[in-house]
């Protein structure tokens, strides 16, 4: 599949924290909340992209 096994752990994680932001929005919790969680899911799963090659 992949030979980097941090790529995966990234992507892993930003799906998992979009896991969370999807709870957070269900509960209504503050929109800054799920905004900051929702930046660090895309941040996460950015960086593994490019660590991919």
């Amino acid at each position: 599949m992949t030979s980097s096994y941090a790529a995966a752990l990234l992507i892993f994680l930003g799906l998992f924290l979009i896991g969370g932001v999807i709870s957070l929005a269900r509960q209504g919790l503050p929109k800054v909340l799920i905004g900051l969680l929702g930046v660090c899911a895309a941040l996460a799963i950015t960086a593994g992209v490019l660590r991919w090659k």
